[in-house]
């Protein structure tokens, strides 16, 4: 199997290497972090990446603002955007996805429902 590259946009430590576990479970994962939306972007630049996942609340520039982003760059606009976050209300989930995102997964997360999203969204 091909290399997957994801890029995980969360300003929580714990929450990105809980993550990373998780994707680690897939064959060929390469993971990159960054801390909020801005660092995200930065490194979206220089990395080719297969899917991101992202926080909506984080210092700088919060998960929403990063979608409307990447959605509205050519190079980017087809990469797949999974938001996991805290927020649980059916009009930020509307919000997140009328942006453009493909997936919403509230916390705490599974990694048996993170990996099935993702392999989803990957046709994996």
């Amino acid at each position: 199997m091909a290399s997957l590259t994801f890029l995980i946009i969360e300003d929580s430590p714990t929450m990105r290497q809980l993550i990373r576990f998780a994707l680690n479970r897939i064959p060929g994962a390469e993971v990159v972090e960054a801390s909020d939306g801005v660092d995200g972007l930065k490194k979206l630049s220089s990395n080719q990446v297969d899917l991101i996942l992202s926080d909506i609340n984080m210092p700088i520039m919060d998960g929403l603002k990063l979608v409307s982003l990447v959605r509205s760059n050519e190079a980017y606009k087809d990469v797949p955007i999974v938001m996991i976050t805290t927020e649980g209300a059916k009009e930020d989930k509307e919000r997140a996805m009328a942006l453009g995102a493909n997936a919403y997964i509230t916390k705490p997360i599974q990694s048996t429902a993170l990996l099935s999203t993702v392999k989803e969204l990957l046709k994996l």
